[in-house]
């Protein structure tokens, strides 16, 4: 395993080289770090200890709160009458509700959500935001070039940084700018590298893209092709064999391979090992959205890479404070000459207002909390166990996803089909037909007191709408059992003898 002290690798030295031709073209833009003081105590400033937050062993009372959503009665009777949603609804609900004439309002447990650690009502998260608010106030002051950039933000980039073990980190207003400004970021390396928007094609960075990316990075990377220093490939889904392929044949001498390490959508994992292994084999640029996989997987919550001990391969981890961290916003573990550069060329960062300071208080104080409150990410595999323990489906991460094919067609002729799909690389499928409404399925969900969706285009390809539930560590085994009985009524999981089942499984309905 490598050190954090290791030698500069081949792409920091070759970014570091890019950097003077922007101090030359007067295109570098540096942060100017500003710190603030405390309201009504001139000269005083606050510094962020993570001693003073006060952590909890095991489920306390508020952390139920984080599972609970109240319906409108309204919106409730539509999921019941199995009707989709249409802006001729939306509006008249909306009128309802913004006439305070809507009074009655249905309790459920969220099945839905991302809160997966279930931080969103812990108190000393709650009391830093209230605290940097009465101290700051609520505005931020402007962009992180301008006047924005403040000791918070300096000490969240930090925390986070340690715990990704990078050497510098740059905080975003999302996930989504994030993946953003870096894949432009990685595009304008040859332009400026070269001076020309269009560079031969071995002197284009080669992108290897997994077939189902998050969009954040499919947008980001259709921005770094328009730059014209790149040439994208996609591979397909989790297929190494495929990637070893691909990057063998690919004659460019820089290459990037860019990963979702928890697929958001499919509840799948990015093989981590296996893809350690290629880099070490061909030396590639090793970009991860850890999106889904920060603060719930890994010892201390550093994510799936350190799961699978791979931190120091991964060159550069892009993360999200959306989810497990329960707050908002985004950031980039990275080298000190990859902030620089990134800070310079992604327009996502550049032109965007920062985020206010309250807000990355809350955020440094759920970083804290997701790492010392380890429990909940044992709580989390509890409740997979309990899953797949109790229905008979392969449970990989904290998403289970069934797959229904096309969402309207099946409302329509009411019937789907089962398929499940057992392995990526053996290509093998068992198909299983079942007469049933989707509606009733959804509709017993809400009437049994759980919050579930179907998910359809564009979040996920045509064709391949699904129910989609998350578990988190503030749902409770009583929880799992009544949502399993509801799907074991409807999903027969059946592993034919000449089957791995230890292989990746997703289950399709």
């Amino acid at each position: 395993m490598e050190s954090m002290g290791k030698m500069k690798s081949s792409w920091d030295l070759y970014v570091e080289e890019a950097l003077p031709k922007l101090e030359s073209r007067r295109t570098f833009a540096p942060l100017r770090p500003m710190n603030v003081s405390i309201a009504g105590q001139e000269g005083a400033q606050t510094n962020l200890d993570e001693d003073e937050y006060e952590t909890y062993q095991g489920i306390q009372p508020w952390d139920r709160l984080a599972s609970q959503i109240k319906l409108p009665q309204t919106f409730y009777q539509r999921l019941m009458d199995g009707l989709e949603l249409t802006s001729k609804n939306e509006r008249e609900e909306h009128e309802i509700i913004s006439s305070n004439q809507e009074k009655q309002f249905k309790n459920l447990t969220l099945f839905a959500g991302n809160d997966f650690l279930g931080l969103s009502r812990h108190p000393t998260i709650a009391k830093a935001m209230a605290k940097a608010a009465m101290e700051q106030g609520t505005g931020p002051r402007g962009s992180p070039l301008i006047c924005g950039y403040t000791n918070y933000h300096m000490a969240l980039e930090s925390v986070l940084a340690n715990l990704k073990k990078k050497e510098a980190c740059l905080v975003f207003t999302s996930g989504f700018a994030a993946n953003m400004a870096l894949m432009a970021a990685i595009g304008s390396i040859v332009p400026v590298q070269t001076g020309s928007t269009r560079p031969t094609k071995e002197e284009k960075v080669a992108i290897f893209s997994d077939a189902l990316n998050h969009a954040s990075i499919v947008d980001g990377l259709r921005l770094a092709e328009h730059q014209g220093g790149v040439e994208l490939f996609v591979y397909k889904h989790c297929d190494m064999s495929h990637l070893d392929a691909r990057l063998t044949k690919c004659k460019n001498k820089k290459k990037v391979v860019v990963t979702d390490s928890l697929f958001s959508m499919d509840g799948d994992m990015a093989p981590m090992v296996e893809l350690a292994q290629l880099r070490n084999k061909h030396g590639f640029f090793w970009v991860v959205d850890d999106a889904h996989g920060t603060f719930v997987w890994g010892k201390n919550g550093g994510g799936l890479a350190e799961e699978f001990n791979c931190e120091y391969d991964v060159d550069i981890c892009v993360g999200t404070l959306s989810k497990a961290a329960s707050s908002l916003g985004g950031f980039i573990a990275c080298s000190k000459i990859w902030k620089q550069w990134i800070q310079s060329k992604g327009r996502s960062f550049i032109y965007s207002t920062i985020a206010p300071i309250p807000l990355v208080a809350a955020s440094y104080a759920s970083v804290v909390v997701a790492r010392k409150e380890s429990w909940r990410r044992r709580e989390i595999r509890n409740r997979m166990k309990e899953f797949h323990a109790l229905t008979g489906i392969p449970v990989k991460s904290q998403i289970v996803s069934v797959i229904i094919g096309d969402i309207m067609e099946a409302i329509k002729v009411n019937q789907f089909v089962l398929i499940l799909t057992f392995s990526h690389s053996l290509n093998i499928t068992h198909i299983l037909c079942l007469t049933v409404s989707i509606c009733h399925w959804l509709r017993e969900f809400v009437q049994s007191g759980f919050y579930c969706v179907a998910v359809g285009p564009p979040a996920v390809p045509p064709n391949t709408a699904r129910i989609r539930l998350t578990l988190t560590a503030v749902q409770t085994t009583e929880d799992i059992k009544r949502i399993a009985a509801i799907v074991s009524k409807y999903v027969k999981f059946i592993v034919p003898s000449y089957i791995d089942s230890s292989r990746h499984i997703s289950a399709r309905l």
